[in-house]
């Protein structure tokens, strides 16, 4: 018997179960949201044995309640999650990540649970002795398909911005290729634990002209080893006070970010993430002629709940 949605008050259970934290939506048969929920849950905190415990107290009574199925992406497909969901190769669309579903069986509740797979694709590497490099996803992959279920395109780029940003080329439907950029986290680095913190304030409201000065040295070349200095020296010759210095330093990695990529070649460009990064990207794009498309979380829902579509065959009884 194959899992389907019927109309019921909640159709799907929809979780995002990343490494800090755990949100999860009740999504009708239409793929409204009912509600959401977030708790500072993530596979972290999450003692060894004890992830169908934290599922059953944050959303069993959702479960409960009518739920006819239940889909996990994120990091409880990890290595250290719930349990272990092996990456989808690229190219891979809506039926080849339902096909790599894991089904969770040890869970008390009577719901259909399955854990999303992630991605991975394979760069090409001249280097002798590195056939290849590897590069892999987990939760943004749901994202891109809301994005594509909402916007109603098969064939463009994505840009999820954060601590490991990710840059997904889509064609005919599915994803074949994306890269990964460690731009948040070499902001923090940056901003937080290196010499450059004794002059950036972190916490300044965001300065765009700042960030676009950032984004043009960035454009000039040289690289970012050496970019991130002129943060330093602004300060010392006092041409840029603490709070712009944090928008520039945006800029700087952002810019590098986007210096490695043909954004020209891309129709259709959506950015997924939270308003104030992707706003940045959106600001950086305009200085390029693009126009962007911005999504926050329901491309995540939307994701889910498209997936829901493509499910195969129930799992066996435990």
């Amino acid at each position: 018997m194959a899992v389907t949605l019927q109309s019921a008050p909640t159709a799907l259970l929809a979780l995002d179960w990343g490494t800090t934290s755990l949100r999860g939506a009740r999504i009708d048969a239409t793929g409204q949201v009912l509600d959401e929920r977030a708790f500072p849950r993530g596979i972290l905190t999450v003692p060894a044995g004890g992830f169908a415990e934290v599922f059953d107290s944050c959303f069993g009574d959702w479960a409960r309640d009518g739920a006819q199925a239940c889909l996990i992406a994120g990091m409880a497909g990890s290595k250290q999650g719930w349990v272990e969901a092996p990456y989808c190769a690229c190219p891979a669309g809506f039926a080849d990540v339902a096909a790599k579903l894991i089904w969770v069986q040890d869970t008390q509740l009577n719901l259909p649970t399955a854990i999303v797979p992630g991605l991975s694709c394979e760069h090409r590497c001249d280097v002798p002795g590195l056939a290849g490099v590897p590069d892999v996803m987990r939760g943004e992959e749901v994202q891109i398909l809301g994005a594509m279920h909402l916007g109603g395109w098969r064939d463009g780029l994505c840009i999820l911005p954060g601590t490991h940003s990710k840059w997904a080329w889509i064609q005919d439907g599915k994803v074949t290729a994306f890269r990964s950029y460690m731009t948040g986290e070499f902001y923090a680095l940056l901003s937080q634990h290196s010499l450059l913190a004794r002059s950036i304030d972190t916490q300044a409201a965001f300065d765009a002209e700042a960030f676009a000065l950032g984004l043009a040295r960035a454009g000039q070349g040289g690289g970012l080893l050496h970019n991130a200095f002129s943060a330093r020296t602004l300060s010392l010759f006092a041409r840029m006070d603490a709070g712009p210095l944090a928008s520039y330093l945006s800029g700087l990695v952002i810019g590098e970010e986007l210096r490695a990529q043909d954004v020209q070649a891309a129709a259709h460009v959506t950015v997924i993430g939270s308003q104030s990064l992707t706003s940045r990207y959106a600001l950086a794009f305009e200085r390029l002629g693009i126009t962007t498309h911005r999504m926050g979380a329901e491309a995540s829902w939307a994701g889910l709940h498209a997936l829901s579509h493509h499910l195969p065959l129930r799992p066996p009884s435990p």
